[in-house]
This record gives structure tokens, C-alpha cells and sequence, in this order.
């Protein structure tokens, strides 16, 4: 089946296929066809997770090394910034606490591959789109925005995505055909459906339907009603005609992903974020940075805003630069009077553990900051950093949706504005505060205002009671019933 030509049941133009066919070709021009290739797997455990998650990272390997059984889940992703690996964690989590081994699967980390090439060649581009497009207000209007919220929702975009899977599937063959597979990124999923994988779960990640997250032959999981009901009707796919829906059983609602040690210490943590308000504790701010640089601007606006209340013990900030010490560095020179309060936690995971542990029941005071060179380390701070923090700065991406009071600063890229919107109308997170100056005035306003904290904790639990943070659960319950038909 060429799921190129056809994508549920809407035929593609003749023009959009050629393209998508051309686009292939181009990828084997350069990285060349391992289509036939053998490759197998072997299993380690996965740094910074491996023991809290039991997660087991896959590797490329000489000759076949892991026993599947009935209670192996694979969570398929890849390196793209950092939010399909957070996404990929919380499924993960979920998955260990209802009695699976979950099996890390990221095609980009596999470099020898045809696949790892590819994405390692997108990141790049994506990468540079969103640093340009916070530098150059004209390419954001004309192109970034555009391509980000139209271009990508367009049928015919996912015709070109799905021919360039069909280069992906080589590092697939170890895998038995009935396991249960989760993809945290569709193109995980759109290359395990072509390997011939029957039990395949898409875990769409933003709330604005686009036929960029679409895998045909999966089951596809959606956050949010809004995004169901957009997904179901295809809307706006295609701007000449009105295209025919997805099946029924193609899609599911099933709320946020949320890993499975923040679920189930919502009440506990919301309880002591109310009484740090209550009582005039100093409010702890958790800043996360993402390494494409953008935002900037802002990130340095928040943190001298909050530097005569970090000084006087009436604040304290969290700054989790993940992985890119040059996003550091590149702050720290911006604002050089913020030093004298800042302590490091730099490559030291464990040193991250004990202290959010310790600053869970105890006092912290200043600035610390955190960064780490292990991707699984850098991404899972910022779990471990948000049971410790009353709020999130964040743009609105897969953060959008965790159960922490969140300030929504300017989003990269026009999918991610559906994702304040979410948390807006929940009542856990603020509207999409647009610049320097809005963040800011927010900012005060939480600061000096401890009811507004309360606020989002009251509505995080009447989420929590609805079911809403229990997407990550629900996509492994339909990954694994698969295979217990």
C-alpha cells in the first residue's frame, strides 16, 4: 500500500505526489538506501532514567540482544528539541507504573542508519528556522509562522513525509511484528507502520491539527477535544476541497501526557505550592530554556525583573538550560550582576536529584542554575525541578499541558498558540503573554499576588478529578490491547 498516494481514503494530487517521490530520492541521493540492510539490537539502560523509569535505551548492535515479552512497550521517538523526549518520558513513566519495560527507540540516535541521517539533517534546519524567526521579526510573519501553522497542516505535506519513511524501516526488523509501539513523533510511527508493526499508537503532541503528525495505519491519541474533533474532520488540510474524515477508530482522545510521578503527587505538591502563598514563603520561579537560543530577550527581561526579589529572599529561580551551556553562558554575560546568587548544577545528576529532593520540604534561596550534557539527564530536570516550583515559565509547547501554574511567554513557531490557549481555559497556566513587556507585568502579578498561585492549584485538581492529566496511561492502555487480543 502506498500511503502516499492515499491518505484515508483522500486521494493526492498527481503534483503532490511526484513531489513527494522527488523528495524521497533527494534523501538516498545524499545518505543513500539501507532499505535491505540488516541491522540488529541491543538494550542498556537508559542514562538518568534507566533506574527511576526502568527504561532500557535501544542501540544498534552486531547480533540481536533483547528478549521482548508480554510486558515490553516501545516508546519511539527522536532528538527535536526537547519536548518529544519529555513526551516520550511521561509515556514511559506511565508505562512502568502499570507493569511494563518500557524500550527506548530514537531513530535519531541511531547515526550509522539512513534514518538518524535524515532527522539528524531536519533538526539541523528546524533548529535554525526557530533561532531566525525570534531574530527577524519579517522571517517570523512571512515564513516561520506560516510554515508552522499552514504549512504543515496541509495534506500533502504528510504524502512527502510518509515516502521519506519508507527509508526509515531497516532498523525495525528486530522488533517482533505484535509489539506494542508508542511514538512520541510521527515519523517514528509512520516508519513502523511501513515496517509492517500492527499494534502502533501516534501520540500527537500539539493541539492544532496538522497533517504532519498523520500515520495512517496507527492509532492516533490527541490531548484535547478541540484537537479531536479538528483531527477527526481533517480540518483545513487541504485549502481546494473538503476532505474526506478519519475513521473513527483511527482516533482517540485521551488528555495530557503526563508522566506518572507528577500525576500522582498533584495534590500533595499543589498543597505545598497553596501553603508557600498562604504563607509569604518566597515563590519559586522554573525558567526552561530551549537550546535553539530563542526568546532570549525575554528569558533576560524575567530574570531581571525578579532580581530585586530574589535579593531580598522573596523569589527564587530555577533555570534549566538542558543541554547547551552556550544558552548559559550567552545569559550570564546579559545579566553579570545576577552571579553572586547563583549556584551551578552542571553534569551532575544525582547532585540534581538530592537537591530538588531536599528543596521539596526545605527552604532554597538565589538562583540556580542547571545543565546537563546527557540529553536524558537535561530533559528530566525539569520533571524533577517542576514538583519543587510554584511556576513554569515556559513557551507554550508540550509544556503547555503538565499540571504546574504556568506564565506562557511568546510561542516559536504558530502550532504552539493552541497550546496556551488549553492551559488558558483549564485555568493551570496563563494566556500566551506576546512580549518582553506583558511577560513582565504577568510576572509581577503572580509575584506579588499569591492568590492567583491558589487559583491555577484549584483548577489543576478539578483536572486531575476529570481525568484530564491521564493521556499518557490511556495511550499505553491502546498500545498493549493489541496484543492481549
Amino acid at each position: 500500500m502506498d500511503r502516499s498516494k492515499f491518505i484515508f481514503s483522500n486521494e493526492i494530487s498527481r503534483t503532490a505526489y511526484r513531489k513527494a517521490i522527488k523528495n524521497k530520492a533527494k534523501f538516498m541521493r545524499k545518505f543513500g538506501d539501507d532499505s535491505d540492510k540488516v541491522y540488529h539490537l541491543s538494550s542498556e539502560p537508559a542514562p538518568a532514567i534507566g533506574e527511576p523509569l526502568g527504561v532500557k535505551k535501544i542501540v544498534l548492535s552486531g547480533e540481536s540482544g533483547i528478549n521482548f515479552d508480554e510486558r515490553s512497550v516501545i516508546i519511539g521517538n527522536i532528538r527535536m528539541g526537547f519536548g518529544h523526549y519529555r513526551i516520550s518520558m511521561a509515556l514511559a513513566s506511565a508505562a512502568r507504573s502499570m507493569g511494563y519495560d518500557p524500550y527506548w527507540f530514537d531513530l535519531h540516535s541511531f547515526g550509522d542508519a539512513v534514518c538518524g541521517k535524515i532527522i539528524s539533517e531536519q533538526n539541523r534546519l528546524y533548529s535554525l528556522g526557530s533561532r531566525l524567526s525570534q531574530k527577524y521579526p519579517p522571517f517570523n510573519r512571512l515564513f516561520w509562522e506560516p510554515l508552522n501553522s499552514e504549512g504543515f497542516r496541509q495534506l500533502s505535506y504528510n504524502s512527502s513525509d510518509q515516502k521519506t519513511a519508507e527509508l526509515m524501516t531497516a532498523v525495525y526488523r528486530d522488533l517482533p511484528r505484535d509489539i506494542p509501539f508508542i511514538a512520541a513523533h510521527v515519523w517514528p510511527a509512520q516508519a513502523a507502520v511501513h515496517a509492517g508493526l500492527i499494534n502502533v499508537v501516534n501520540a500527537i503532541p500539539d493541539n492544532w491539527p496538522m497533517a504532519l503528525h498523520l500515520s495512517e495505519g496507527a492509532v492516533h491519541t490527541v490531548q484535547t477535544p478541540s484537537a479531536y474533533l479538528g483531527y477527526r474532520a481533517l480540518r483545513g488540510m487541504d485549502k481546494k476541497r473538503q476532505l474526506k474524515p478519519m475513521p473513527e477508530k483511527s482516533l482517540v482522545y485521551t488528555g495530557h501526557y503526563i508522566d506518572h510521578e507528577l500525576v500522582s503527587n498533584i495534590t500533595e505538591d499543589c498543597r505545598r505550592r497553596c501553603d508557600r502563598a498562604a504563607n509569604g514563603k518566597a515563590k519559586r520561579w522554573l525558567m526552561s530554556v530551549g537550546g535553539a537560543g530563542a526568546q532570549k530577550e525575554i528569558f533576560v527581561t524575567v530574570i531581571k525583573r525578579l532580581m530585586p526579589e530574589i535579593k531580598r529572599n522573596k523569589a527564587v529561580l530555577f533555570i534549566n538550560v538542558g543541554d547547551h551551556r552556550d544558552v548559559w553562558n550567552s545569559l550570564a554575560a546579559a545579566i553579570p550582576e545576577m552571579q553572586a546568587y547563583v549556584t551551578e548544577h552542571f553534569d551532575d545528576h544525582e547532585e540534581t536529584v538530592r537537591f530538588c529532593e531536599a528543596a521539596y520540604s526545605g527552604e532554597v534561596t538565589g538562583i540556580h542554575a542547571f545543565c546537563n550534557s546527557d540529553i536524558f539527564a537535561a530533559v528530566y530536570s525539569t520533571n524533577l525541578l517542576m514538583r519543587v516550583s510554584d511556576v513554569l515559565i515556559t513557551k507554550p509547547s508540550e509544556l503547555a499541558y503538565y499540571p504546574i501554574p504556568k506564565l506562557m511567554i511568546k510561542r516559536v513557531g504558530g502550532h504552539e498558540a493552541w497550546g496556551a490557549i488549553r492551559a488558558a481555559e483549564i485555568g493551570d497556566g496563563t494566556y500566551e503573554c506576546q512580549t518582553a513587556a506583558e511577560t513582565s507585568a504577568m510576572l509581577g502579578l503572580i509575584q506579588h499576588n499569591g492568590d492567583i498561585i491558589v487559583r491555577m492549584c484549584e483548577n489543576i485538581q478539578t483536572a486531575k478529578k476529570s481525568g484530564i492529566y491521564n493521556g499518557a496511561y490511556r495511550a499505553v492502555e491502546l498500545a498493549v490491547r493489541g496484543r492481549k487480543k
